[in-house]
């Protein structure tokens, strides 16, 4: 399994017999190199997104075209999508769990917002989400954007998730301490993988409190477009 970080909340998660895109955004992302754009999309056989917003969802549809991966995610956004954009979806609510080849992706809560822009101001697009993945043997948490929550602790209990891909950088999403509260509360991680931070001055740039909080766990904190092994 490979999971490479495509900044902000985005990565391209090489598992099974797939090739995941988890809320890929590259167009006005400041953090990733543009001249890699392609590496990070090549081979994509589904494009997962948690939910609406232009940092998570604003490439989808563009994405979708350019390599035919099919979107997946929410009912509602992708019903709208389908429907106004004549591509290709797979739209699933939270309890559900989809088959991508051999790979299991369940969708869980996550406590956040969903909208995407319109002409006439933000339109709603069906309730924000994380992601269960279940692959190789190993079972991925993605947070997708939250706050802490009290879902976690079913989450937890219930799939065992061994890795944790959270968010982390604070102001629209828990911060790198709480990130270490949850894991430690309501997970037992091996490896955790902080995302939407860094991007901008406004989140945090460091990962050291998440790694002062959980000493026995492996955290990885990945550069853009570096690719970790599990």
């Amino acid at each position: 399994m490979k999971v490479t970080w495509l900044g902000h909340g985005s990565f391209r998660l090489e598992i099974g017999d797939q090739v995941l895109l988890i809320d890929p955004w590259f167009t006005g992302n400041p953090v990733f190199p543009e001249h890699r754009r392609a590496e990070a999309i090549e081979g994509a056989t589904h494009i997962l997104i948690t939910h609406g917003h232009g940092d998570h969802a604003g490439d989808a549809l563009g994405l979708t075209r350019e390599t035919g991966a099919p979107l997946v995610g929410i009912y509602d956004l992708m019903g709208h999508w389908e429907a106004t954009e004549n591509v290709a979806t797979i739209g699933f609510n939270k309890g559900g769990t989809v088959m991508l080849g051999d790979v299991a992706v369940s969708m869980v809560a996550a406590v956040h917002s969903s909208s995407i822009g319109t002409e006439n101001g933000p339109a709603y697009a069906g309730a924000e989400a994380g992601f269960i993945i279940k692959g190789e043997g190993r079972v991925i948490y993605v947070s997708g954007d939250t706050d802490i929550m009290a879902d976690m602790g079913w989450i937890g209990e219930y799939y065992a998730p061994d890795i944790g891909i959270l968010c982390a950088g604070g102001h629209f999403t828990m911060d790198m301490k709480a990130a270490a509260w949850a894991a430690k509360k309501y997970f037992d991680f091996k490896v955790v993988i902080p995302c939407h931070y860094k991007t901008f001055p406004l989140l945090e740039q460091s990962a050291d409190p998440l790694i002062a909080g959980l000493p026995d766990v492996d955290v990885r904190t990945p550069d853009v477009m570096e690719t970790v092994t599990l």
